[in-house]
């Protein structure tokens, strides 16, 4: 799984990645916030989900400590971060900087 993630989030499309658990009430807040930022941005933008229960090295890498979190890379490299639940407004503009 590490392999095909760092193969996704190494690509030039920018990548949205949404750290969360079952078990975290807060991270339930996040999918449609995700829905509306994939609606305003789905031909530029790819967005994951990566459950830190079942793959806590990802999580680890990605310096992920508390969740949810959201992650945006491109290339490979981070280019923005957000702890707890984001507002689709701070997404938003995270991805234009970079479109």
């Amino acid at each position: 799984m590490i392999r095909k993630f760092n193969r996704i989030i190494n690509s030039q499309r920018p990548v949205l990645v949404d750290f969360y658990a079952d078990w975290c009430v807060p991270c339930r807040m996040m999918p449609p916030i995700l829905k509306e930022v994939k609606d305003q941005f789905k031909q530029h933008v790819r967005i994951i989900k990566v459950n830190v229960d079942h793959y806590p090295d990802i999580a680890s890498n990605c310096k992920v400590q508390n969740i949810p979190s959201v992650v945006l890379f491109q290339d490979g490299k981070i280019h923005w971060s957000g702890m707890g639940v984001q507002q689709v407004h701070d997404i938003s503009i995270a991805l234009r900087e970079i479109l």
